[in-house]
């Protein structure tokens, strides 16, 4: 072989690599994906890094709750329907319908938490007490982890809060007589 020729074979193994490179950095670029905020899983004996103080200066202020009796009669319930179809794989939202994974969730808005006959409930749901008022679903909604520390529901949450609304609005339809709507203007209940 020439020198020519091995030239040839080296510039396509540069071009190659650089290739790969120029995609790697622009696929970075287009799908960023952030790191999480705790690990998922303790490695034991691995001390865990600490937060610099400003970061957790910079944590997210609590989210304020809704004038519901505003908010709800503009919410989408089709729209929450769609939503809903990710819970369908745990919760049914059928008249007499079974537990699944998670609870049956027919006449859940007003309903005494930690109530639906036949399933058996985290500790930390059963600890909330009360009735699920439309402020407690928004805020499980949200972060089930945050709001009831314990639970054994792994869903996420969901961050919009027009999603959150909407599939609000989906479960009080999911009942014989629609829980009551609050007036407009009134404080929400704690």
């Amino acid at each position: 072989m020439d020198s020519n020729e091995w030239n040839k074979i080296i510039g396509s193994v540069l071009g190659t690599v650089l290739f790969v490179v120029a995609v790697h950095i622009a696929s970075q670029a287009v799908y960023y994906a952030p790191p999480p905020a705790k690990a998922a899983y303790v490695v034991p004996g691995v001390e865990a890094k600490t937060e610099a103080p400003a970061a957790a200066a910079a944590a997210p202020a609590a989210e304020a709750i809704p004038d519901f009796g505003a908010v709800l009669p503009m919410a989408d319930a089709m729209a929450g329907a769609m939503i809903a179809e990710r819970c369908a794989a745990c919760h049914d939202w059928a008249k007499g319908g079974p537990n699944k994974i998670g609870p049956n969730l027919f006449g859940v808005v007003g309903r005494p938490k930690a109530s639906h006959p036949g399933f058996d409930y985290s500790a930390a749901v059963k600890a909330k007490g009360g009735d699920w008022s439309y402020a407690d679903l928004f805020n499980f909604l949200r972060q089930p982890a945050v709001y009831a520390p314990g639970t054994k529901m792994s869903f996420a949450g969901l961050p919009r809060t027009q999603d959150r609304l909407n599939v609000i609005a989906f479960l009080r339809m999911q009942a014989d007589t629609p829980a009551p709507l609050p007036a407009a203007g009134a404080a929400p209940a704690p």
